[in-house]
Formats: structure tokens, sequence, C-alpha cells
């Protein structure tokens, strides 16, 4: 009798601590990969019956790496909203995306989130070159993760500490780099071009006259990238030439801007530069060693050893 009126009394407790604003539901999407609508700013995975919604400005996913430890932060709100919803049948995006979603099958249940916090750390995705071990970014990872999250669900709240999204992908413009072993010397001073249509490759050297003197080399002439000597990589909203820097217009645009980093003597940035007869005149070939391009926080490696282009100069 002690027994029973025991386990009834640990019945009554458990009741009593039961104050509608905790369940033990659990929701699961560990494995599912994320998708995006293509007509409004919405990701959303599908599992089943079951779906995992985060409508967030598409401008939140911005294709640049976060500082380590700094993710992005948004509130939940109206604005940022998190949503999980059950259906009696398997859901796809025709439940989602269109304007007017299918009605079937039916939404059973849903929980919509309250309060919490959306993190979002940004990664780039990269692809290597095996022979010269160049990267190029082919896209970037965000990873989504809820902190303090409250669903209101219809048995109460559901309240997760930490709930992992996982990751969603965007892609990245493509830098074709595609250009020629000639460059030229600008007009108007002494950058170095290499135009491939709407890109441009530049250099700018502080000496000028000694790294390209006319005079054959029996060893190559350096220098290191750095304040006074500086490569930038641009894209253009259309092809640009000499006559867009000499002097520089106003149209076509700039998209992207890339700047390489500042190298270490004997062991990074380094400009190197041979010099032979080229008929009357010297030929100058440039390479580039171990050099790192940036823009904001993302970077990509140049390569081992790249050939920049070579120009003739008469003396």
């Amino acid at each position: 009798m002690k027994r029973i009126l025991s386990i009834l009394t640990l019945l009554f407790i458990l009741n009593a601590c039961d104050d509608g604003n905790m369940t033990n539901a659990t929701i699961d999407f560990s494995e599912v990969a994320a998708q995006k609508c293509s007509s409004k700013d919405v990701i959303y995975k599908t599992k089943g019956s079951e779906m995992l919604v985060l409508a967030i400005p598409a401008t939140t996913f911005v294709n640049d790496e976060t500082p380590a430890d700094d993710p992005i932060t948004l509130p939940i709100s109206s604005t940022n909203q998190v949503i999980y919803r059950r259906y009696n049948g398997t859901v796809s995006a025709d439940n989602i995306c269109p304007t007017i979603p299918s009605a079937t099958p039916d939404l059973t249940e849903q929980w919509t989130a309250s309060a919490g916090t959306i993190e979002i750390t940004t990664t780039a995705i990269y692809t290597t070159d095996a022979t010269t071990n160049a990267t190029r970014i082919t896209g970037y990872k965000h990873y989504i993760v809820f902190k303090n999250i409250t669903f209101q669900t219809p048995n109460g709240d559901q309240i997760y500490e930490t709930y992992v999204f996982g990751n969603y992908t965007t892609t990245a413009t493509a830098l074709a780099f595609g250009f020629d072993d000639q460059v030229d010397k600008s007009t108007c001073d002494d950058r170095i071009f290499n135009f491939n249509g709407s890109e441009a490759f530049i250099l700018n050297v502080s000496d000028f006259s000694t790294l390209f003197a006319n005079e054959v080399t029996t060893t190559p002439r350096t220098a290191i990238i750095n304040s006074v000597n500086k490569l930038s990589y641009r894209l253009y909203s259309s092809s640009v030439n000499d006559t867009y820097f000499c002097p520089t217009q106003s149209t076509p645009t700039l998209l992207q801007e890339w700047n390489a980093v500042d190298g270490i003597t004997d062991i990074s940035g380094i400009i190197e530069v041979s010099t032979t007869t080229f008929g009357t005149g010297f030929q100058h070939i440039i390479y580039l060693k171990k050099v790192t391009m940036k823009k904001d926080n993302s970077t990509f490696y140049l390569g081992d050893n790249i050939l920049y282009g070579s120009f003739v100069t008469n003396p």
C-alpha cells in the first residue's frame, strides 16, 4: 500500500511541475539539406511530413567570411521568422514557395518562434589547383544556429538553448582569370596592366626604373608586395582597357576589387622580374610567387608561381 501511495505521490508531483511551458517534443533536421525559394526570402528544410522554415532577408547572407568567433546575429522577430510545421502527408516546396501555396497536404500543427537569436557563421568554399596550389572561391557556406529559441506550440512553449539549423550555401561570382602572357605599361604612369574583357590585373611598383631596368638579368630582380608595391584584381561591369585608367573613368562600374596581402621577404608576396633582350629592346617577364589576394574578410591564394606576363621596353 505504501508503495502505491508513493507512486501516486510521484505522479502528482510530476503533473504539478508541468506548468504548460515546456513539452518533451523534439524536432531534428540535422541530416536535411537547406533549400531556398526562388521567388521569396525563405529557406526551408523538409523531412517527410515536417517542414522547418527560416524567413529572413536574403541580404543577410553576405558572400564574405565572418571574423573568427564573431557571427552575424539577428533577433527572432516578425522580420526574422522561424517556423516548424507538421502536415498529414509528405510536404515539398509547393507548400511554402508559391505565392499561393498548395492546399494539400493539410497543415496539422505549427510552432512559431517567439524569442531567441539567429547566429550565422560564414566560410568560403574553395577549389584547389593541384599543380599551382592556387585556390578559387566557388561559394560560401552559412552555418546557422538558433540560440535560446522559444517555440510557441499547441502544448505550451518549447525551448532550445542551442538548436542547429545547419548549412545553407550561396554561389560566388566566378573570377575568370583568363589573362594572357602579354601585359601593357600604362600610357599615363608606371602601372602595368593585364586585361581580359571586364577584368583588370594591375601591378603598381614604387621603383619602376630599378625593377624594370633595361639590363639583362643573370638572377631575377625581386620586390615584395607592400604599401608601395601593390597588386590588385578588379572586375568591372563591362570591358576595360588602358583608356579607362588614363584618366580613370566613371563607367563601367567596379563590381569587385581584391588586393594582394603584404608579403614577407623570401617567403610570400614576391614580385620576380627577369629581363632578356628582345630585338633592339628588352623583354621583362614578371612572375608572382606565393601571393594571397584579399577582399574584406575573404582571401584566395593566387598560386605558388604564377606568370603575370611580359612587356617590352626600348632604351
